[in-house]
Formats: C-alpha cells, sequence, structure tokens
C-alpha cells in the first residue's frame, strides 16, 4: 500500500467514526480521530456530544495501557483540524502536541475563524509533521453543515415535503396522510440529524404538528415557527414541553419557559431571517412547512437539500398543490409504495 493509500485508508476511518455523531454534536462538527502505529490502528475516538470530549481527546482516551509508548511513533489521522482555542472544552492542538505523536494527517482546514489555520500552525511550531486534504472533498461534504454555517452564514437548509403521486400536498385546511409508517420513522430519524425544523403559521394551525423527534434515537430539534402576526393559539402542540420553540415574529422579542419570541423583519423575510439563526448558532434546519413557505425558500434560492416524499398511490387530484420544482433528482430511494427523491443545490445563496 502506497503513502498515499494508507492515508485515504485511514481517513475513510475517521470520517466513519465523525458521522456516528450526526444529529448530536451540533454546532460543532462531526470528527473522528485514529491514531496508527507501524500500520496498525492502537485506538480511536469521535465527538460524540456536543460540549464533550473532542475526537482527539477521546481516541487518546482509548489508547491501552500496553499501547501508550507507542502513541510518540504514531500518526493520529482525524478529518478537521484540531481546535486550538479555549471552549467548553481545552484547545486539542495542545493535546496532540503534548502527546507527542510524530505526524498528524488532517482532511480540512476548520474554517471557524477561532481556529483556521493556527491549529495546524501550532502542530508544526512544536515539530509535528503535518499533511492536509486527504479525501477533503469527503470530509467537507460529511460536514457541509459546519462549512456552511461559517461559510455562508447561515443554517445548513433541508426542504422536505411529502405529496401523491399527482403532486399534491395535501387539501385545503385539511390533514391528510400520505407518507406510510416506514417513511414516518426515516423523518423522524432525520429530525434528530437536524438542529432544528420550521414551519409556517398554517401548518401548526391546521395540522397542530408537535414537531419532535418520537419514533428513532436521539435529540429533539428545535422548533421554529414563522408566525408574523402571532395568530397560532398558545394552546398549539408547538407550545408544550418537549423541546424548545422559537417564534419568528414581526413585533415582539421576549422568552418564556420553552418558549423564545424572536423578532424579524419581514421585508427581505428570509435572509433577515438567516442572520437572526445564525446569530442564534442554528447551524441546520430541516423546513417541513407548508407550500407557501416552501416555495419562498425555493424561490430565494437559500437551500442546500431537497427531499421529496411521493405515493406513488395516492391520488388526490385536487387541494393544495406541491411547489414547482424544475430539477432532475441526484438520487432515488424506494420504501414500499412510497420512493423519496434527493435533490442538492450547490449554487445556494
Amino acid at each position: 500500500m502506497s503513502s498515499t493509500e494508507r492515508d485515504a485508508f485511514y481517513m475513510n476511518r475517521c470520517l466513519q467514526l465523525a458521522a456516528l455523531g450526526l444529529g448530536a454534536v451540533a454546532p460543532n462538527p462531526m470528527v473522528g480521530a485514529v491514531l496508527v502505529y507501524n500500520d496498525k490502528i492502537i485506538a480511536e475516538g469521535y465527538h460524540q456530544q456536543y460540549g464533550g470530549p473532542h475526537a482527539e481527546v477521546n481516541c487518546f482516551s482509548n489508547v491501552k495501557p500496553e499501547a501508550e509508548a507507542l502513541v510518540k511513533e504514531s500518526t493520529l489521522y482525524v478529518n478537521l483540524e484540531p481546535c486550538c482555542h479555549f471552549g467548553k472544552t481545552p484547545p486539542c492542538s495542545s493535546l496532540v502536541i503534548a502527546k507527542g505523536v510524530k505526524k498528524v494527517v488532517i482532511a480540512n482546514l476548520d474554517v471557524n475563524p477561532l481556529v483556521s489555520g493556527n491549529g495546524v500552525a501550532q502542530l508544526k511550531a512544536a515539530g509535528i509533521t503535518v499533511i492536509a486534504g486527504v479525501l477533503a472533498a469527503a470530509a467537507q461534504a460529511l460536514n457541509s453543515r459546519f462549512f456552511t454555517y461559517h461559510q455562508k452564514k447561515r443554517p445548513y437548509l433541508v426542504l422536505k415535503w411529502a405529496q401523491s403521486a399527482d403532486h399534491f400536498i395535501g387539501k385545503e385546511n385539511q390533514r391528510i396522510k400520505i407518507s406510510n409508517e416506514v417513511v414516518d420513522r426515516l423523518v423522524h430519524q432525520w429530525r434528530s440529524e437536524e438542529q432544528a425544523i420550521l414551519v409556517g403559521t398554517k401548518t401548526v394551525i391546521v395540522d397542530n404538528p408537535q414537531l419532535t423527534n418520537r419514533y428513532t434515537a436521539g435529540r429533539n430539534p428545535i422548533r421554529i415557527v414563522i408566525d408574523q402576526f402571532q395568530k397560532v393559539p398558545l394552546t398549539q402542540r408547538v407550545f408544550d414541553q418537549s423541546a424548545t420553540t422559537l417564534l419568528i415574529n414581526a413585533n415582539t422579542e421576549s422568552t418564556s419557559n420553552n418558549v423564545q419570541m424572536l423578532k424579524v423583519d419581514f421585508e427581505n423575510f428570509i435572509p433577515n431571517l438567516m442572520t437572526k439563526l445564525y446569530e442564534h448558532s442554528i447551524q441546520s434546519v430541516l423546513i417541513e412547512g407548508g407550500a407557501f413557505t416552501l416555495q419562498q425558500f425555493l424561490d430565494s434560492a437559500y437551500w442546500d437539500e431537497i427531499r421529496v416524499l411521493e405515493n406513488e398511490k395516492l391520488f388526490l387530484t385536487q387541494g393544495v398543490a406541491a411547489p414547482t420544482l424544475n430539477r432532475i433528482a441526484t438520487a432515488t430511494e424506494q420504501y414500499g409504495s412510497q420512493h423519496i427523491k434527493y435533490y442538492f443545490n450547490k449554487e445556494g445563496v
């Protein structure tokens, strides 16, 4: 195996480990770390929980006593540049230096301005060999939420809707069941993977959704309700105590229990909303709103992914039309009578 192949092999393992943190570490990035001595993994770890130890810390903690003497002759693989600042945890760059590893292989430099190359600079200043850019594209794709948040100063946006075979998402002022139970569980898994979930006023009033993750393991997303004129009754389920709710409106800023009212200028609404969510450290949002809300994001080009759940056996013949989407799906999955189409926007604002 060449050195290039070897680096790619172990970096791929880092990415596998990092992905285990999906939905649990935001707004931090997903990071995996692998410690290798003489072509043998002697320890590995990943960032498991926001506020908890980073991948490098967990990796070094997993070194067995009999392997401690090998650490100084080992190579550390990590998919993101080690942090070099004090946050909720101490800087990982200092730990790597203290452990005395001879080489560090990285996929991506950190775009967080608190790091942004300084971690690598500290490692090199300590005499550690640093190689960067290994599987960079795959690593950046894995952490697309993190990179979008820091580079575009907004959350990563996933639009999702369910539609009938004839492209209706429901009946006017009536809740219609379109997805099957298998897809419902998948949707709840998606909720656990994103930091927040967003809907509009009409969806909350008509459907009265709880917007929580009840079918899979993982945390509940922060609930975001767009309610310009505060029409949503306080008896709706989005105001229960099961998750935090942000109520986006045009007039009021206040906090009561788990409900926070955020004032946003509705002229040039979506850019203003993106700024507000960025300021509140919301790294990703699953948008499950109705046709109007979804079409707003589509027309503004503020979106990164679209997931369309289509029931090929259900025909509504009339009702609320699905959003207009003139694109070819990147991928498709089948779940019984339903298929899911995935779209990705590389030119999003």
